[in-house]
């Protein structure tokens, strides 16, 4: 829903130049951007202004990378099941795929279970990977797609990620849709150019955006420990929601979730979670630990004394 808020952006390091986009809303979202821009460089005192905020339920969801062994997730599967959590908000975890059968068979039906990477297509002769289809029959509802560590470490393009999330939407599984930038991308200023190519992407091809949430992870920002401050993410966000409105529709735009990754832990969620267009969260690291995970999940009470 739409609050209003005293934030003021402050575009540092995010855009110098326009993007070469095609329709006619683009142009005007672009000279909307460049408002920003100038209203942010003539240091005038900040006035209060609408964000569109998201009218989504609150989302966290636990990337668990390459991380854990039998034992090691047992315990951790037990700390979750025990864990308090608030009843408003979504969470995911996305444990490596050796163990995803485990934790299907143990995690309490609260969570929901996540892969973090699929196949482009239907299952056949392509030898290490995991099809869509395979991880529906073991109980997944959720595939991470886009995560910087596929796009910059594996190669993984623009394009086929989309083609990767098209093909998962459309045989029922949501899509945690991966987008952010580098640190040297940001200190080009091109942390938008980067972000809207990143969802021009997905946008072009998926069927619908009713079981994707978007997660917007600066790169410079995962697993280094360095946080973008709760004004960065929040700008970025901003942009991120205008450009659904401007490319997709208002109300894709008020309806997707737009969470935060990068070095997210117990300490710093809860000012990240007060952002009105921060919708949750991908945790990496912290999510290893269950009473931390379950800390960032309910920092979602941050976000009702904000509101």
């Amino acid at each position: 829903m739409a609050m209003i808020s005293t934030y003021c952006p402050h575009f540092n390091g995010l855009r110098r130049s326009s993007p070469k986009l095609d329709s006619s809303q683009s142009q005007s979202f672009l000279q909307h951007i460049n408002s920003q821009l100038r209203l942010a460089s003539s240091r005038k005192p900040c006035r209060a202004v609408t964000a569109m905020a998201g009218s989504g339920k609150f989302f966290v969801g636990g990337n668990w990378k390459c991380n854990g062994t039998k034992d090691s997730i047992t315990k951790l599967v037990s700390d979750l099941n025990s864990a308090k959590l608030e009843t408003d908000v979504d969470v995911v975890v996305s444990p490596p795929f050796v163990y995803l059968d485990q934790v299907t068979a143990s995690l309490t039906s609260r969570i929901e279970v996540s892969a973090q990477n699929s196949w482009i297509g239907k299952g056949g002769a392509f030898t290490g990977e995991i099809s869509v289809e395979q991880l529906k029959d073991i109980g997944c509802k959720w595939v991470i797609l886009g995560h910087s560590e596929r796009r910059h470490i594996i190669g993984e393009d623009d394009q086929f990620i989309g083609k990767k999330a098209a093909y998962a939407l459309n045989e029922g599984l949501g899509v945690i849709a991966c987008i952010g930038e580098l640190l040297e991308e940001r200190e080009a200023g091109k942390t938008f150019d980067v972000c809207f190519q990143q969802l021009k992407a997905f946008a072009d091809v998926v069927p619908s955006w009713d079981n994707i949430v978007i997660a917007y992870e600066p790169v410079w920002a995962i697993g280094t420990g360095k946080v973008a401050t709760p004004q960065q993410a929040q700008e970025v966000h901003v942009a991120v929601r205008d450009w659904l409105k401007k490319n997709v529709s208002e109300e894709v735009a008020s309806k997707t979730r737009i969470i935060y990754g990068g070095s997210v832990n117990g300490s710093n969620c809860a000012e990240l979670a007060k952002q009105e267009d921060i919708d949750g969260f991908l945790v990496g690291g912290a999510s290893l630990k269950g009473p931390e995970f379950a800390t960032i999940v309910n920092s979602v009470t941050s976000k009702k004394v904000a509101a």
